[in-house]
């Protein structure tokens, strides 16, 4: 799931990446071209007491960012939710968030 809201200047909007429960993981990391593909760039958290896994980034209103979760450091997930998709060179798809 992919929540905006207003950012912290009226240039940006505040997103905030959510995987749920359901996905089994030691670790996850969001990874885009916000962040130059880095997965150790934007690990996500897990609270105790929370139910998915989260990540929340300031981005540029007007644009549109790829991106992908790579959950344990080898499996590649999209997000279902993305406001679309777009081949990539490895032969599948990457998320599109459009703000």
């Amino acid at each position: 799931m992919i929540r905006k809201e207003p950012g912290s200047r009226p240039d940006l909007v505040r997103v905030t990446f959510e995987l749920p429960a359901t996905v089994w993981a030691e670790s996850v990391s969001l990874v885009g071209d916000f962040n130059g593909w880095d997965p150790r760039a934007l690990p996500m958290a897990r609270g105790r007491n929370e139910e998915g896994w989260h990540a929340t980034i300031e981005l540029q209103r007007g644009r549109e960012y790829q991106f992908r979760y790579l959950v344990n450091g080898t499996q590649w997930c999209n997000d279902w939710d993305a406001d679309r998709y777009v081949p990539n060179p490895y032969g599948g798809d990457n998320s599109v968030v459009v703000l």
